[in-house]
This record gives structure tokens, sequence and C-alpha cells, in this order.
């Protein structure tokens, strides 16, 4: 690495020191050009040389479809990066004055010794947010500041530490609650849509799925048949009205209409048209007079919600939803309400009987649902993918 024709480079921002029991860090605001920069990821290396690679698992590579989303994230009207990004940075490339409370970052061409030199590109080693880093190069806007937590010289096995504090340690979100904070949103969204259809027919006693999704995720207190969770539904419903949630809510929350589906939105979401027009009232139709056929013609095998039942519970609502869009497109042209008589008609096709929804027939898990799926799509004479809607 010695000899690189790279100049000597550095620049300063604001920071403020912090005393904590681990020992001192920094806290401070990069552009987040300075940030795409200056960062690299090397987890693999840190964790090896301290053993705990068997603990924490092997280097975590950058997961190319959250990098994807984050990208689109950073370009909506509303994204945010609240958290800090977490770094750690060699003594010989950071330096802080107490006098002017700014703390200085430089790369270190000519070390001393045997040391190897750090160029530009490394002088922050990422301790904890590499996605949104990674999403952040695809942002186009100007400004877009980052908050950053710097540790300066610490030793690797407290980089290794905090990886796995950050990493393993932190609760997440249960999907489920991030799906129903959507309910307080103003602007209409695929996710709103979705979460909202979930809660009735969740809600409503004629339901076919009354009061047997987990709103939150979690059993709800007094009820006994709660099968399914609330993201769970809202994540079977999605794809259906949307073929990028993320860019239709941001083009709805800036006041803009949505474009009509071209013929290829609509063969990959059928009830797309249905979404732009504002008809969220049919899409719950469609899907609570498919659901109320299935319970006519499975009345018995609906009715079982127990452990070993498969139809109500998320196998067979899973596999469901996969046969639910040839369905659709066999009963005719996109933007279409079928009854439950009109989906009955093709139901009745299956050879299965109630009794034949266990888990000995269909067993838990991908494979089971993919079972069931396959079968009752040969039994209706449809293919997973049944020709688009025109």
């Amino acid at each position: 690495m010695k000899g690189t024709s790279e100049e000597p480079t550095e620049f300063s921002v604001k920071a403020i020191r912090l005393r904590q029991p681990m020992g001192e860090f920094f806290i401070a605001s990069i552009p987040f050009r300075r940030l795409v920069e200056i960062s690299y990821f090397d987890v693999r290396r840190m964790l090896k040389e301290r053993e705990v690679e068997e603990y924490l698992g092997i280097q975590r590579p950058l997961n190319k479809k959250r990098v994807e989303e984050l990208g689109q994230y950073v370009n909506t009207v509303d994204a945010s990066f609240p958290t800090a990004v977490i770094l750690a940075v060699e003594e010989r490339c950071a330096s802080f004055n107490k006098d002017t409370g700014e703390l200085t970052f430089r790369n270190d061409l000519a070390p001393d010794g045997d040391a190897e030199p750090i160029l530009y590109r490394q002088i922050a080693k990422v301790l904890d947010g590499q996605h949104r880093i990674a999403g952040l190069e695809h942002y186009s806007g100007e400004n877009f500041d980052v908050n950053v937590s710097i540790f300066v010289d610490i030793e690797l096995e407290d980089q290794a530490y905090i990886f796995s504090v950050v990493n393993l340690a932190q609760t997440k979100v249960n999907r489920s609650l991030a799906y129903d904070l959507f309910e307080l949103a103003k602007a209409r969204s695929p996710q709103k849509t979705s979460h909202n259809i979930a809660v009735a027919l969740d809600r409503h006693k004629d339901s076919p799925m009354y009061r047997r999704i987990k709103r939150l995720g979690t059993a709800t207190e007094g009820r006994v048949n709660e099968v399914l969770t609330q993201a769970g539904v809202v994540e079977a419903v999605l794809p259906l009205i949307s073929v990028s949630p993320i860019a239709d809510r941001d083009t709805l929350k800036r006041g803009k209409s949505l474009s009509r589906p071209s013929s290829e939105e609509i063969t990959k979401a059928p009830l797309r048209g249905m979404f732009v027009d504002g008809r969220d009232v049919e899409i719950l139709d469609v899907l609570w007079n498919y659901f109320s056929a299935v319970r006519a013609r499975w009345p018995s095998a609906w009715a079982n919600t127990g452990q070993g039942a498969v139809l109500p519970r998320t196998n067979g609502f899973r596999a469901l939803m996969r046969v639910f869009r040839p369905i659709y497109v066999k009963l005719g042209r996109s933007g279409i309400v079928p009854t439950e008589a009109q989906y009955r008609e093709i139901l009745d096709k299956v050879q299965l009987d109630d009794a034949d929804f266990t888990v000995d027939r269909f067993k838990p898990g991908s494979s089971g649902e993919g079972e069931l799926a396959a079968t009752m799509l040969a039994d209706m004479g449809l293919t997973p993918k049944q020709h688009s809607l025109l």
C-alpha cells in the first residue's frame, strides 16, 4: 500500500465528547457524501482476530435487497435515519480540539514504523450502519446529514463487543406493530390500505376471519382463535396492489397521483388498478368474498383452528393466497369484484374434503404450503402463472 498517489486529506466536524463506562467517544453529524467516502466495513477480520466469529457468525455480507430498499427509502420525501451509525477510527486518523469542539479526520499516508498507510476511504470502520451507508450511495439529493458515534482508538475486542451488543442483543420491532402504525398516517399508501383490510377482516362479525388475526403480532387477551398475524396478512395483500410499496407511498405523500398501471404491473399485482383508483373498500370485498367462499366450501376445516389444523392457519392462508391470483385471473378482467358464488364455482372443483386439511397430509412449513397450493391449482385446472388480466 505504501507509495500511493493519494494526497493528504483532512476535514473537521463539530463534535461532542461523551464519557461512559466503556470510555470516551464522540457524537457528530457528517454529510452523507463524506461518510460514504471515508467508511468501510470489516466485521470478519474484527471478529476473527478475537475468536468470537463462531458466536457472532462469520462476516455479514451486504444484503442486496436491504440496500435496494434503503436506496429507495432515502429518496422519499420523509426519509430519516435518526439513530447513530457507529464508527471506529484509529487515533492517528482523528484528533479532537476541545477549545473549538472540532473533531478532525485525516488519512495517514506516511505512518511511522511498520504501520500500514490508511487511505481516505479507510478512515472509519463501520461497526453498525453498513446498510444505511450503502443505501445513501443511491441518494440523489444534496443534503443528508448522518448522526454518528465515533470511537477513537478503541481496542478490537471492544469493537467486537459493540458489534455483538448492537446486532444480537437489541430487540427488533414487531412487524405487526410496525404495520399497525400505518393507521396513524394521513396519506394513503399500499401499507395503510393493506393494514386497513387486515383490521376490517378481523373486526367485522360477518368476516370469515373474525377475531382470527393477532393485531400486534401477539395474542389478544380474551381471544382463543388468533391463528394469523397482522404482518402475515398485510404482507400477503401488499403484492396484490403494488409492485413498489415504498415508491407508491412516497408519491402519495408528495400529493401526487399514481399513474395508471401497465399490463405488466397488472400481471404482477392484479388489484393494482383498484388501488390506484382509491377503491379500497372494493379490494376488501374481493378478498372478503374469496375467503367467504373458502369457508363455505370447507366449513369444518375452516372452523378448526386447533393444533394440527391447516386451512385457517398460516400454511393454509399462504397457500390460499398463492391460489387466489390464478382464480381471480380466471374470473375475468382486472377491477371486478367477484361474488362468493363465482369463487365457489371454481373452488368446488378441488377434490379435497374437510378431513384432508391436516398436518399429516400437508406438512408444516413451505413444503406443505406448496403442496396444498399445487394440489388445489391442479384440481381447478389452473397454473400459478395464469394469463395476465387485460
